[in-house]
Protein backbone atom coordinates (compact mmCIF):
# COMPACT_ATOMS: atom_id res chain seq x y z
CA UNK A 1 0.00 0.00 0.00
CA UNK A 2 1.46 3.15 -1.32
CA UNK A 3 0.74 6.56 1.16
CA UNK A 4 0.87 9.92 0.53
CA UNK A 5 3.24 12.33 2.75
CA UNK A 6 0.23 13.69 3.57
CA UNK A 7 -1.44 10.08 4.74
CA UNK A 8 1.94 9.99 6.79
CA UNK A 9 1.67 13.16 8.73
CA UNK A 10 -2.06 12.26 9.39
CA UNK A 11 -1.03 8.75 10.84
CA UNK A 12 1.98 10.75 12.92
CA UNK A 13 -0.59 12.97 14.00
CA UNK A 14 -2.83 10.58 15.50
CA UNK A 15 0.20 8.53 16.80
CA UNK A 16 -0.69 5.33 14.45
CA UNK A 17 2.05 3.35 12.78
CA UNK A 18 2.03 2.79 8.85
CA UNK A 19 2.33 -1.42 10.21
CA UNK A 20 -0.78 -0.79 12.11
CA UNK A 21 -2.66 0.44 9.29
CA UNK A 22 -0.93 -1.69 6.35
CA UNK A 23 -2.12 -5.15 9.32
CA UNK A 24 -5.90 -3.27 9.45
CA UNK A 25 -5.54 -2.87 6.31
CA UNK A 26 -4.85 -7.26 5.61
CA UNK A 27 -7.49 -8.09 8.09
CA UNK A 28 -9.82 -6.29 5.59
CA UNK A 29 -8.80 -8.11 2.65
CA UNK A 30 -8.69 -11.73 4.27
CA UNK A 31 -11.30 -11.01 6.46
CA UNK A 32 -11.65 -11.97 10.11
CA UNK A 33 -11.83 -16.03 11.06
CA UNK A 34 -15.22 -16.88 12.92
CA UNK A 35 -14.71 -18.09 16.32
CA UNK A 36 -15.13 -21.70 16.88
CA UNK A 37 -17.19 -22.22 19.79
CA UNK A 38 -16.83 -25.97 21.02
CA UNK A 39 -20.06 -25.67 23.28
CA UNK A 40 -21.79 -23.35 26.24
CA UNK A 41 -20.16 -22.99 29.26
CA UNK A 42 -22.75 -24.07 32.41
CA UNK A 43 -23.34 -24.60 35.40
CA UNK A 44 -20.16 -27.17 36.71
CA UNK A 45 -19.15 -27.43 33.10
CA UNK A 46 -17.08 -23.52 33.02
CA UNK A 47 -19.42 -22.02 34.89
CA UNK A 48 -19.11 -21.83 39.25
CA UNK A 49 -22.58 -21.90 40.92
CA UNK A 50 -22.31 -20.58 44.46
CA UNK A 51 -23.44 -21.80 47.70
CA UNK A 52 -23.77 -19.78 50.92
CA UNK A 53 -21.08 -21.17 51.88
CA UNK A 54 -18.94 -19.61 49.39
CA UNK A 55 -20.27 -16.80 49.68
CA UNK A 56 -19.81 -16.42 53.32
CA UNK A 57 -16.08 -17.41 52.57
CA UNK A 58 -15.41 -15.26 50.08
CA UNK A 59 -17.06 -12.06 51.77
CA UNK A 60 -14.94 -12.84 54.86
CA UNK A 61 -12.00 -13.08 52.71
CA UNK A 62 -12.41 -10.02 50.76
CA UNK A 63 -12.99 -7.92 53.66
CA UNK A 64 -9.81 -9.22 55.11
CA UNK A 65 -7.73 -8.17 53.08
CA UNK A 66 -8.95 -5.00 51.14
CA UNK A 67 -7.58 -2.72 53.58
CA UNK A 68 -3.75 -3.79 52.34
CA UNK A 69 -5.16 -3.41 48.45
CA UNK A 70 -5.04 -1.02 46.27
CA UNK A 71 -8.78 -1.03 44.54
CA UNK A 72 -9.73 0.75 41.63
CA UNK A 73 -13.47 0.46 40.13
CA UNK A 74 -12.80 0.79 35.90
CA UNK A 75 -16.03 2.43 34.45
CA UNK A 76 -16.75 2.61 30.69
CA UNK A 77 -18.41 5.87 30.16
CA UNK A 78 -18.11 7.40 27.14
CA UNK A 79 -21.15 6.74 25.16
CA UNK A 80 -23.95 9.48 24.19
CA UNK A 81 -27.39 8.85 24.86
CA UNK A 82 -28.76 8.81 21.64
CA UNK A 83 -29.81 5.25 21.86
CA UNK A 84 -31.77 5.70 24.66
CA UNK A 85 -33.99 7.44 22.84
CA UNK A 86 -33.84 6.05 19.84
CA UNK A 87 -37.81 5.48 19.81
CA UNK A 88 -38.63 8.67 20.96
CA UNK A 89 -36.31 10.26 18.32
CA UNK A 90 -38.42 8.65 15.50
CA UNK A 91 -41.63 9.51 16.99
CA UNK A 92 -40.31 13.65 17.41
CA UNK A 93 -39.62 12.82 13.45
CA UNK A 94 -42.85 11.13 12.14
CA UNK A 95 -45.60 12.44 14.84
CA UNK A 96 -47.86 15.77 13.56
CA UNK A 97 -49.93 16.25 16.47
CA UNK A 98 -52.42 18.09 14.27
CA UNK A 99 -53.18 15.70 11.82
CA UNK A 100 -53.17 12.52 14.32
CA UNK A 101 -54.50 11.58 18.23
CA UNK A 102 -51.26 10.07 20.38
CA UNK A 103 -53.21 6.60 20.91
CA UNK A 104 -53.88 6.45 16.85
CA UNK A 105 -50.70 7.18 15.81
CA UNK A 106 -49.31 4.68 18.40
CA UNK A 107 -51.40 1.91 17.02
CA UNK A 108 -50.98 2.40 13.82
CA UNK A 109 -47.73 2.26 14.28
CA UNK A 110 -47.35 -0.05 16.85
CA UNK A 111 -45.06 1.50 18.88
CA UNK A 112 -45.09 -0.37 22.10
CA UNK A 113 -42.20 1.24 23.52
CA UNK A 114 -44.04 4.66 23.17
CA UNK A 115 -46.86 3.60 24.79
CA UNK A 116 -45.15 2.48 28.02
CA UNK A 117 -43.35 5.74 27.74
CA UNK A 118 -46.66 7.38 28.27
CA UNK A 119 -48.06 5.26 30.63
CA UNK A 120 -44.48 6.06 32.86
CA UNK A 121 -44.07 9.40 32.28
CA UNK A 122 -44.51 10.81 35.79
CA UNK A 123 -42.26 8.16 37.01
CA UNK A 124 -39.55 9.49 34.88
CA UNK A 125 -36.37 10.77 37.03
CA UNK A 126 -36.55 13.70 34.80
CA UNK A 127 -39.83 14.69 34.73
CA UNK A 128 -40.42 17.59 37.09
CA UNK A 129 -37.49 19.23 35.29
CA UNK A 130 -39.35 18.49 31.89
CA UNK A 131 -41.78 20.44 33.62
CA UNK A 132 -39.82 23.22 34.91
CA UNK A 133 -38.29 23.72 30.72
CA UNK A 134 -42.05 23.85 30.07
CA UNK A 135 -42.75 27.15 31.86
CA UNK A 136 -39.89 28.75 30.73
CA UNK A 137 -41.27 28.76 27.82
CA UNK A 138 -44.01 29.77 28.94
CA UNK A 139 -46.04 26.39 27.79
CA UNK A 140 -48.84 25.36 30.58
CA UNK A 141 -48.84 21.72 30.43
CA UNK A 142 -51.88 20.92 32.29
CA UNK A 143 -54.22 22.96 29.58
CA UNK A 144 -52.90 20.85 26.55
CA UNK A 145 -54.29 17.71 25.31
CA UNK A 146 -53.16 14.48 25.49
CA UNK A 147 -51.34 14.47 22.29
CA UNK A 148 -50.30 18.09 22.64
CA UNK A 149 -48.60 16.89 25.71
CA UNK A 150 -46.82 14.00 24.78
CA UNK A 151 -44.94 15.47 21.93
CA UNK A 152 -43.75 18.34 23.73
CA UNK A 153 -42.65 16.65 26.41
CA UNK A 154 -40.24 14.97 24.01
CA UNK A 155 -39.46 18.00 22.27
CA UNK A 156 -38.26 19.20 25.52
CA UNK A 157 -36.63 16.37 26.53
CA UNK A 158 -34.56 15.75 22.90
CA UNK A 159 -34.90 19.29 21.40
CA UNK A 160 -31.32 20.57 20.63
CA UNK A 161 -32.59 23.80 21.33
CA UNK A 162 -33.68 22.67 24.93
CA UNK A 163 -32.44 19.80 27.07
CA UNK A 164 -30.62 17.97 24.34
CA UNK A 165 -30.79 14.72 26.33
CA UNK A 166 -29.53 12.45 23.52
CA UNK A 167 -26.37 14.05 23.34
CA UNK A 168 -25.33 14.71 26.38
CA UNK A 169 -23.18 11.64 27.73
CA UNK A 170 -25.22 8.59 29.69
CA UNK A 171 -23.74 8.95 32.86
CA UNK A 172 -25.01 12.81 33.55
CA UNK A 173 -28.55 12.13 32.74
CA UNK A 174 -31.15 12.11 35.35
CA UNK A 175 -31.32 8.43 36.26
CA UNK A 176 -33.02 8.21 40.10
CA UNK A 177 -35.48 9.95 41.86
CA UNK A 178 -35.60 9.80 45.60
CA UNK A 179 -38.36 10.89 48.24
CA UNK A 180 -35.98 13.55 49.08
CA UNK A 181 -36.52 14.77 45.70
CA UNK A 182 -33.06 14.12 45.08
CA UNK A 183 -31.78 13.30 41.38
CA UNK A 184 -28.87 11.11 40.64
CA UNK A 185 -27.34 10.25 37.15
CA UNK A 186 -25.62 6.78 36.88
CA UNK A 187 -22.18 8.81 38.03
CA UNK A 188 -23.13 9.41 40.79
CA UNK A 189 -24.81 6.27 41.69
CA UNK A 190 -21.59 4.89 41.06
CA UNK A 191 -19.97 6.55 43.46
CA UNK A 192 -22.56 4.73 46.52
CA UNK A 193 -21.72 1.72 44.87
CA UNK A 194 -18.76 1.83 45.20
CA UNK A 195 -18.19 3.34 49.14
CA UNK A 196 -19.95 -0.66 49.44
CA UNK A 197 -16.94 -2.71 48.27
CA UNK A 198 -14.62 -0.74 45.85
CA UNK A 199 -13.20 1.15 49.04
CA UNK A 200 -10.16 0.73 50.52
CA UNK A 201 -9.32 2.33 54.01
CA UNK A 202 -12.39 4.82 53.58
CA UNK A 203 -11.27 6.16 50.22
CA UNK A 204 -12.41 4.75 47.02
CA UNK A 205 -11.10 5.30 43.36
CA UNK A 206 -12.53 5.52 40.32
CA UNK A 207 -11.88 5.55 37.13
CA UNK A 208 -13.90 6.39 33.92
CA UNK A 209 -12.86 6.68 30.29
CA UNK A 210 -15.37 9.60 29.01
CA UNK A 211 -15.33 11.60 25.64
CA UNK A 212 -12.74 14.47 25.91
CA UNK A 213 -15.59 17.21 24.94
CA UNK A 214 -17.25 16.03 28.48
CA UNK A 215 -14.82 16.40 30.93
CA UNK A 216 -15.73 19.47 32.32
CA UNK A 217 -19.43 18.42 32.27
CA UNK A 218 -18.21 15.54 34.84
CA UNK A 219 -15.61 17.27 36.67
CA UNK A 220 -18.55 19.52 37.46
CA UNK A 221 -21.15 17.30 38.38
CA UNK A 222 -18.80 15.58 41.13
CA UNK A 223 -17.90 18.85 42.20
CA UNK A 224 -21.91 19.35 43.00
CA UNK A 225 -21.90 16.01 44.70
CA UNK A 226 -18.85 15.09 46.13
CA UNK A 227 -19.73 16.56 49.95
CA UNK A 228 -22.68 15.24 49.97
CA UNK A 229 -22.00 11.79 48.81
CA UNK A 230 -19.45 11.74 50.92
CA UNK A 231 -21.52 12.42 53.81
CA UNK A 232 -23.85 9.56 53.22
CA UNK A 233 -21.09 6.90 52.79
CA UNK A 234 -18.10 7.99 55.30
CA UNK A 235 -15.90 7.80 52.37
CA UNK A 236 -13.69 10.15 50.44
CA UNK A 237 -13.46 9.70 46.58
CA UNK A 238 -10.37 9.91 44.35
CA UNK A 239 -11.91 10.22 40.93
CA UNK A 240 -10.02 10.60 37.31
CA UNK A 241 -10.59 10.25 33.88
CA UNK A 242 -9.15 9.17 30.49
CA UNK A 243 -10.19 9.30 26.84
CA UNK A 244 -10.64 7.17 23.78
CA UNK A 245 -6.89 7.04 22.44
CA UNK A 246 -6.78 8.79 19.16
CA UNK A 247 -3.98 5.86 18.19
CA UNK A 248 -6.39 3.50 18.71
CA UNK A 249 -8.59 4.61 15.84
CA UNK A 250 -8.58 2.18 12.56
CA UNK A 251 -8.91 2.77 8.66
CA UNK A 252 -12.07 2.52 7.32
CA UNK A 253 -11.85 1.08 3.71
CA UNK A 254 -14.32 1.06 0.73
CA UNK A 255 -15.66 -2.40 -0.38
CA UNK A 256 -12.44 -2.78 -2.68
CA UNK A 257 -10.37 -2.47 0.68
CA UNK A 258 -8.76 0.73 -0.86
CA UNK A 259 -8.60 3.67 2.44
CA UNK A 260 -11.88 5.31 2.61
CA UNK A 261 -11.45 8.89 1.69
CA UNK A 262 -13.07 12.15 3.41
CA UNK A 263 -13.69 15.03 0.59
CA UNK A 264 -10.67 16.60 1.53
CA UNK A 265 -8.61 13.51 0.38
CA UNK A 266 -7.54 12.64 4.49
CA UNK A 267 -8.05 8.95 5.28
CA UNK A 268 -10.69 8.28 7.39
CA UNK A 269 -10.05 7.11 10.71
CA UNK A 270 -13.09 5.53 13.14
CA UNK A 271 -12.88 5.07 17.25
CA UNK A 272 -12.53 1.21 17.29
CA UNK A 273 -15.69 0.11 19.82
CA UNK A 274 -14.62 -0.54 23.46
CA UNK A 275 -12.03 -3.05 23.04
CA UNK A 276 -9.78 0.50 22.67
CA UNK A 277 -10.18 0.65 26.07
CA UNK A 278 -7.68 -1.44 26.64
CA UNK A 279 -5.01 0.78 26.60
CA UNK A 280 -7.07 2.68 29.17
CA UNK A 281 -7.09 0.03 31.24
CA UNK A 282 -3.37 -1.15 31.40
CA UNK A 283 -2.51 1.92 32.32
CA UNK A 284 -4.33 1.60 35.62
CA UNK A 285 -2.47 0.64 38.63
CA UNK A 286 -3.88 -1.28 41.29
CA UNK A 287 -4.01 -4.92 42.73
CA UNK A 288 -7.60 -5.15 41.66
CA UNK A 289 -9.61 -3.71 38.83
CA UNK A 290 -13.90 -4.18 39.42
CA UNK A 291 -15.60 -3.22 35.71
CA UNK A 292 -18.87 -1.83 35.34
CA UNK A 293 -20.86 -0.55 32.55
CA UNK A 294 -21.97 2.90 33.25
CA UNK A 295 -25.87 2.74 33.00
CA UNK A 296 -25.66 -0.77 35.07
CA UNK A 297 -26.65 0.98 38.10
CA UNK A 298 -29.72 0.57 40.85
CA UNK A 299 -30.99 3.02 43.21
CA UNK A 300 -29.80 2.62 47.11
CA UNK A 301 -32.30 -0.09 48.45
CA UNK A 302 -30.39 -2.78 46.16
CA UNK A 303 -26.92 -1.84 46.04
CA UNK A 304 -26.07 -4.47 49.36
CA UNK A 305 -27.57 -7.08 47.03
CA UNK A 306 -25.24 -5.88 43.98
CA UNK A 307 -22.35 -4.93 46.48
CA UNK A 308 -22.49 -8.81 47.98
CA UNK A 309 -21.37 -10.32 44.73
CA UNK A 310 -18.80 -8.33 44.27
CA UNK A 311 -17.64 -8.77 47.16
CA UNK A 312 -17.84 -12.22 46.45
CA UNK A 313 -16.41 -12.11 43.33
CA UNK A 314 -13.35 -10.57 44.37
CA UNK A 315 -12.77 -12.97 47.45
CA UNK A 316 -12.73 -15.64 44.95
CA UNK A 317 -10.00 -13.36 43.03
CA UNK A 318 -7.82 -12.88 45.56
CA UNK A 319 -8.02 -16.46 46.77
CA UNK A 320 -7.11 -17.85 42.95
CA UNK A 321 -4.33 -15.12 43.12
CA UNK A 322 -2.62 -16.48 46.35
CA UNK A 323 -2.23 -20.26 45.05
CA UNK A 324 -1.13 -19.59 41.82
CA UNK A 325 1.65 -16.80 43.00
CA UNK A 326 2.65 -19.70 45.19
CA UNK A 327 2.71 -22.06 42.86
CA UNK A 328 4.29 -19.70 40.43
CA UNK A 329 7.13 -19.15 43.56
CA UNK A 330 7.56 -23.02 43.91
CA UNK A 331 8.44 -23.30 39.87
CA UNK A 332 10.52 -20.74 40.36
CA UNK A 333 13.11 -22.31 43.14
CA UNK A 334 14.52 -25.83 43.42
CA UNK A 335 12.60 -27.17 45.79
CA UNK A 336 9.57 -28.83 43.08
CA UNK A 337 8.99 -32.05 43.57
CA UNK A 338 6.98 -35.03 41.71
CA UNK A 339 4.17 -34.45 43.63
CA UNK A 340 4.32 -30.39 43.19
CA UNK A 341 3.61 -30.83 39.54
CA UNK A 342 0.15 -32.78 40.69
CA UNK A 343 -0.34 -30.35 42.56
CA UNK A 344 -0.28 -27.34 40.40
CA UNK A 345 -1.95 -29.56 37.32
CA UNK A 346 -4.96 -30.23 39.45
CA UNK A 347 -4.89 -26.30 40.75
CA UNK A 348 -4.97 -25.63 36.76
CA UNK A 349 -7.89 -27.78 35.59
CA UNK A 350 -10.23 -27.38 39.07
CA UNK A 351 -9.86 -24.36 39.90
CA UNK A 352 -8.45 -22.11 37.00
CA UNK A 353 -10.81 -24.40 34.43
CA UNK A 354 -7.41 -24.91 31.70
CA UNK A 355 -7.70 -27.65 29.87
CA UNK A 356 -4.14 -28.64 29.46
CA UNK A 357 -2.46 -30.39 26.63
CA UNK A 358 -2.19 -34.18 25.42
CA UNK A 359 1.23 -33.31 24.28
CA UNK A 360 2.32 -31.91 27.92
CA UNK A 361 2.89 -35.06 29.80
CA UNK A 362 5.35 -36.56 27.17
CA UNK A 363 7.61 -33.18 28.21
CA UNK A 364 10.57 -33.30 30.41
CA UNK A 365 10.21 -31.85 33.72
CA UNK A 366 11.69 -28.54 32.33
CA UNK A 367 9.68 -28.10 29.60
CA UNK A 368 6.72 -29.01 32.18
CA UNK A 369 8.07 -26.33 34.21
CA UNK A 370 7.86 -23.76 31.64
CA UNK A 371 4.41 -24.84 30.39
CA UNK A 372 2.75 -24.44 33.77
CA UNK A 373 4.40 -21.01 33.67
CA UNK A 374 3.53 -19.75 30.94
CA UNK A 375 -0.22 -21.20 31.92
CA UNK A 376 -0.12 -19.67 35.57
CA UNK A 377 2.01 -15.79 35.50
CA UNK A 378 -1.08 -14.25 33.53
CA UNK A 379 -3.53 -11.90 34.50
CA UNK A 380 -6.71 -13.19 36.00
CA UNK A 381 -10.22 -12.14 35.88
CA UNK A 382 -13.49 -13.55 37.91
CA UNK A 383 -16.62 -12.88 35.26
CA UNK A 384 -19.81 -12.73 37.15
CA UNK A 385 -22.90 -14.72 34.35
CA UNK A 386 -26.44 -14.21 34.89
CA UNK A 387 -28.90 -16.19 33.87
CA UNK A 388 -30.23 -15.90 30.07
CA UNK A 389 -33.44 -13.84 29.70
CA UNK A 390 -33.13 -13.22 26.08
CA UNK A 391 -30.97 -10.11 26.11
CA UNK A 392 -28.51 -9.14 23.18
CA UNK A 393 -24.69 -9.54 23.71
CA UNK A 394 -22.11 -12.09 24.48
CA UNK A 395 -22.29 -14.72 26.85
CA UNK A 396 -19.94 -17.87 27.85
CA UNK A 397 -18.65 -20.63 25.79
CA UNK A 398 -15.77 -23.17 25.68
CA UNK A 399 -13.59 -21.93 22.46
CA UNK A 400 -11.44 -24.26 20.57
CA UNK A 401 -8.17 -22.30 18.70
CA UNK A 402 -6.60 -23.31 15.30
CA UNK A 403 -4.05 -25.16 17.85
CA UNK A 404 -7.24 -27.29 19.12
CA UNK A 405 -6.52 -25.74 22.82
CA UNK A 406 -9.56 -25.06 24.82
CA UNK A 407 -10.38 -22.08 26.90
CA UNK A 408 -13.03 -20.09 28.13
CA UNK A 409 -13.99 -17.05 26.48
CA UNK A 410 -16.44 -14.45 26.12
CA UNK A 411 -18.18 -14.20 23.05
CA UNK A 412 -20.28 -11.54 21.04
CA UNK A 413 -22.90 -13.17 18.73
CA UNK A 414 -21.15 -11.49 15.49
CA UNK A 415 -18.33 -13.25 16.45
CA UNK A 416 -20.52 -16.53 15.55
CA UNK A 417 -20.60 -18.09 12.31
CA UNK A 418 -24.80 -18.12 12.07
CA UNK A 419 -24.99 -19.97 8.83
CA UNK A 420 -22.77 -22.76 10.82
CA UNK A 421 -26.27 -25.15 12.27
CA UNK A 422 -24.10 -26.53 14.73
CA UNK A 423 -22.49 -23.42 16.04
CA UNK A 424 -25.96 -21.43 15.55
CA UNK A 425 -27.63 -24.58 17.92
CA UNK A 426 -24.64 -24.28 20.44
CA UNK A 427 -25.23 -20.32 20.76
CA UNK A 428 -29.08 -20.79 21.02
CA UNK A 429 -28.87 -22.84 23.88
CA UNK A 430 -26.43 -21.11 26.04
CA UNK A 431 -27.88 -21.01 29.20
CA UNK A 432 -26.09 -17.97 30.63
CA UNK A 433 -25.18 -13.87 29.23
CA UNK A 434 -22.07 -11.87 30.09
CA UNK A 435 -23.23 -8.44 32.20
CA UNK A 436 -19.72 -7.22 32.02
CA UNK A 437 -19.20 -7.38 35.89
CA UNK A 438 -15.56 -8.12 36.16
CA UNK A 439 -12.94 -8.39 38.64
CA UNK A 440 -9.74 -8.25 37.45
CA UNK A 441 -6.06 -9.17 39.12
CA UNK A 442 -3.22 -7.16 36.73
CA UNK A 443 -0.38 -8.00 38.88
CA UNK A 444 2.20 -10.93 38.60
CA UNK A 445 3.37 -13.01 41.33
CA UNK A 446 6.45 -10.29 42.06
CA UNK A 447 3.81 -7.45 42.21
CA UNK A 448 4.66 -5.84 38.49
CA UNK A 449 1.68 -5.27 36.24
CA UNK A 450 1.36 -7.02 33.18
CA UNK A 451 1.73 -5.72 29.82
CA UNK A 452 -2.20 -6.48 29.09
CA UNK A 453 -1.63 -5.88 25.34
CA UNK A 454 0.37 -9.33 25.40
CA UNK A 455 -2.48 -10.94 26.28
CA UNK A 456 -5.16 -10.01 23.32
CA UNK A 457 -6.01 -12.45 20.48
CA UNK A 458 -5.92 -9.82 17.46
CA UNK A 459 -7.84 -12.70 15.50
CA UNK A 460 -10.91 -11.29 17.35
CA UNK A 461 -11.82 -8.05 16.06
CA UNK A 462 -14.91 -7.40 14.10
CA UNK A 463 -15.47 -5.65 10.66
CA UNK A 464 -18.59 -4.04 9.97
CA UNK A 465 -20.69 -2.35 7.69
CA UNK A 466 -21.14 2.04 7.63
CA UNK A 467 -22.12 4.68 5.68
CA UNK A 468 -21.03 8.32 5.30
CA UNK A 469 -22.03 10.98 3.47
CA UNK A 470 -24.25 8.30 0.89
CA UNK A 471 -20.90 5.84 0.25
CA UNK A 472 -20.39 2.42 1.66
CA UNK A 473 -17.43 1.83 3.76
CA UNK A 474 -16.31 -0.85 5.88
CA UNK A 475 -14.85 0.04 9.55
CA UNK A 476 -12.89 -1.92 12.30
CA UNK A 477 -13.84 -2.66 15.60
CA UNK A 478 -10.92 -3.83 17.91
CA UNK A 479 -11.03 -6.97 19.69
CA UNK A 480 -13.57 -6.21 22.36
CA UNK A 481 -12.45 -5.23 25.75
CA UNK A 482 -13.70 -8.31 27.68
CA UNK A 483 -14.07 -11.00 24.56
CA UNK A 484 -10.79 -10.64 22.78
CA UNK A 485 -8.77 -8.52 24.23
CA UNK A 486 -8.53 -10.49 27.55
CA UNK A 487 -8.23 -13.85 25.14
CA UNK A 488 -5.38 -15.25 27.39
CA UNK A 489 -6.19 -13.95 30.79
CA UNK A 490 -7.16 -16.68 32.80
CA UNK A 491 -10.84 -16.51 33.23
CA UNK A 492 -13.70 -17.89 35.89
CA UNK A 493 -17.03 -17.91 35.14
CA UNK A 494 -19.83 -17.40 38.25
CA UNK A 495 -23.44 -17.02 38.39
CA UNK A 496 -24.52 -14.07 40.16
CA UNK A 497 -28.26 -13.59 40.41
CA UNK A 498 -30.14 -11.64 37.78
CA UNK A 499 -30.24 -8.48 40.11
CA UNK A 500 -26.96 -7.70 39.46
CA UNK A 501 -27.38 -6.98 35.96
CA UNK A 502 -29.84 -3.58 35.25
CA UNK A 503 -28.63 -1.71 32.08
CA UNK A 504 -30.18 1.13 31.21
CA UNK A 505 -30.46 0.69 27.08
CA UNK A 506 -33.79 2.80 26.27
CA UNK A 507 -35.19 5.34 28.57
CA UNK A 508 -38.02 2.66 29.48
CA UNK A 509 -35.77 0.45 31.47
CA UNK A 510 -35.42 3.12 34.08
CA UNK A 511 -39.28 2.11 34.86
CA UNK A 512 -38.19 -1.10 36.12
CA UNK A 513 -38.07 -2.09 39.60
CA UNK A 514 -34.55 -1.38 39.93
CA UNK A 515 -34.38 2.33 38.79
CA UNK A 516 -37.85 2.94 40.92
CA UNK A 517 -38.04 3.36 44.77
CA UNK A 518 -40.90 1.06 46.00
Amino acid sequence: MTFTQNDLQQMKTKAISVEDVESQITLFKNGIPFTNIAEAATINKGIIALTDKIIDEEIKRFDTHKNDLDLVKFVPASGAATRMFKFLFKFLKDYKPAEHSINSFINTNELKDMSLFMVGLEKMPFYNQVLEQLVQQNIDFEKLSTSEKVWHFVNTMLGSDQLNFGNQPKGLLPFHKYKTEHISTAFEEHLYEAALYASSKNKAKLHFTISEQYRDKFSAEFKRIEEYVEQHTGVSFDISFSYQHQSTDTIAVTLDNEPFREDDDTILFRPSGHGALLKNLNAIEADIVFIKNIDNVVVKQYKDDVAKYKKVLAGMLINLQNKAFKFLELLDSDALAEENFKEIETFLVKDLCVKISKEYHKYTNKYKVEYLQQKLNRPIRICGMVKNEGEPGGGPFWVRDQYGDYSLQIVESAQINLEDKKQHSILKNATHFNPVDLICGVKNYKGEKFDLNAFVDHNAAFITMKTKKGKDLKALELPGLWNGSMAYWNTIFVEIPIITFNPVKTVNDLLKAPHQLS
